[in-house]
Parts: C-alpha cells; sequence; structure tokens
C-alpha cells in the first residue's frame, strides 16, 4: 500500500511508545486546563483527581520522553535493538528536531508537575506548560512540510481542544457520582460546543493539508489510517451528546439508574480515546501523508 513503510518489531514498539507519549501529554495538559477552567464549579475532591492525574501523566510523559529516545536511534541505526544506546546515534537524534521537541515538551511537562501546589503558582504554570507541550508536537513529525505556516499553529490549537477533553474524562467520571456533579458537566457540555468547533477546524484542516484532497484518503496508509481516526472520533462525539442531552439531564432529575450508565458512558469514551491515540502514533509513525509522497 502507497505511503506505508516496513511494519516490525521495532515499529510496534516505536507505535506503543507515542501512543503512551501522547496519552500522558494529553492527560498532563487536560488535567492542566481542567483547574483552569473548572476551579470554581468543582469540588475540591474532583480538582484533586484533576491534578494527581495532571502530575501523574506528566511524569509519566517524561519518562516516556527519555525511552522514546532510544527506540528513535535503535531505528535510524539499522542495528535494530541495540542500537537504543548507541551514543553516536543519540547524539544525532538530539540533533534533530525530536531533540528540539524534547526540550520543549520536558519544560512544559515538568510546569505541569507544579499543578500539586496551591495557589495561583499551582494554576498558572501548568497553563503555560500545556501550552509549550502543545508546542513541542509541532516541532517534530508531518507538520514540518509545507505549509508549515499552517499546518504548526493548526496541530497546537487542534492538540489543546484535544487535551482539554481527554483532560476532564476522569474528573468528570468521578463528579458523575451523583446528581450534585451534574452541574459540572452540564458547564462542561456547554464548553464543549466551542472544543467541538477547534477540534473540526484543527482536525479537517490538517487533514486536508496532509492528505493533499478526498481522493487522497483512498488507496494510501495514512488515509486509511485517517478514516479510521474520523470513525472513532464521530462515535466519540456521538456518546458526548448522548451524555449532554440524555444522561447528564437525568443525573440532575436523580433518576434511577443515571448516574452508573453516565460514568459508563464516560468509560467507553476513554477506551474509545485510546483507539484514537494508537491509530494516531501509528499514522505518524509508519505511514507518509500523501502531500509529500
Amino acid at each position: 500500500m502507497d505511503g506505508l513503510a516496513p511494519v516490525d518489531g521495532l515499529a510496534l514498539v516505536a507505535v506503543a511508545a507515542k501512543a503512551a507519549g501522547y496519552g500522558a501529554a494529553l492527560l498532563a495538559m487536560g488535567g492542566a486546563l481542567f483547574v483552569l477552567v473548572f476551579r470554581r464549579d468543582a469540588d475540591d475532591a474532583t480538582l484533586r483527581c484533576a491534578r494527581q492525574m495532571a502530575a501523574l501523566a506528566a511524569a509519566i510523559g517524561l519518562a516516556v520522553l527519555a525511552l522514546r529516545f532510544g527506540i528513535r536511534a535503535a531505528r535510524i541505526s539499522g542495528l535494530g535493538f541495540t542500537g537504543a544506546t548507541d551514543p553516536m546515534m543519540l547524539s544525532f537524534v538530539w540533533s534533530s528536531p525530536l531533540g528540539t521537541a524534547a526540550i520543549w515538551r520536558a519544560l512544559g511537562e515538568a510546569a505541569i508537575l507544579v499543578i500539586l501546589l496551591p495557589g495561583a503558582l499551582g494554576r498558572t504554570l501548568p497553563t503555560f506548560g500545556a501550552v509549550a507541550v502543545a508546542i513541542s508536537y509541532a516541532q517534530v513529525g508531518h507538520t514540518l512540510g509545507n505549509p508549515r505556516a499552517l499546518l504548526a499553529p493548526l496541530l497546537v490549537l487542534h492538540l489543546l481542544a484535544v487535551a482539554f477533553w481527554i483532560g476532564a474524562l476522569a474528573p468528570l467520571h468521578r463528579a458523575a457520582r451523583s446528581s450534585s456533579g451534574a452541574a459540572l458537566l452540564e458547564r462542561f457540555g456547554r464548553i464543549a460546543g466551542g472544543v467541538v468547533a477547534l477540534l473540526a477546524v484543527g482536525g479537517v484542516g490538517l487533514g486536508w493539508l496532509l492528505s493533499g484532497g478526498i481522493s487522497a484518503l483512498f488507496g494510501t496508509a495514512y488515509g486509511l489510517g485517517l478514516l479510521l481516526k474520523v470513525g472513532a472520533v464521530a462515535a466519540l462525539l456521538g456518546l458526548a451528546a448522548l451524555n449532554r442531552w440524555r444522561l447528564v439531564p437525568a443525573l440532575r432529575a436523580g433518576q434511577a439508574g443515571a448516574a452508573p450508565a453516565l460514568r459508563r458512558s464516560i468509560a467507553t469514551e476513554g477506551a474509545i480515546v485510546l483507539l484514537i491515540l494508537i491509530a494516531t502514533a501509528a499514522i505518524t509513525t509508519i505511514t507518509t501523508p500523501p502531500a509529500n509522497l
């Protein structure tokens, strides 16, 4: 298939590590954004959940970042897994765009760790950290192609919107335990409308520029991977609509079974997000955008 790189054990490890890195980064960013936006709406336990999630994800993200350096060195060395510790290959990776991205991401995730501190510092610095992590992804990958001046901002916008959504799932899952969390869930639903618009603008813009047109979505590995991702996102939006228009009102009304049904729906959203992360990691690791073929 056009645009599909050879898939071996090392490539699969690279996809898994990248998906883990994506997940950690998005949860860290999203937790910071959740605390910033909902600090006056959520109860202390829900905010604590978001802070702890963000800090843990940031710490995992830093560890995965170091791991990915070794994996990248192994892939370009041609020596297999033994190339992961080769000093020359590691130096080459550090001098590549991945090194620049690593600096941005490490600084951003380190800043997000501050979220455990009380007060304004624990809100403000993690917010800047979330933006820095988003910017890090514009330093490497398919957005290095043309038109970079448009691709990079679209990616940053897209990632911040995705992070806001994903980072809210765990705190909202906790808030859905009782009807007292309905107000928070309703406010998230109202804000989510704008977030979906940002997701659409960023996602459609990136897909269009990287694929080169609708026809390129069919017959290329990148296009088919993107279609799978779009299908998963559509399912995610369908569940979000169900939550907002049916399950959250049922929770507020105190209907029997509303809380567990809503928590199951949010958990299913999390499972779909995992599929999207794996698809994204595969697309950016073992496929080439049609526009670059």
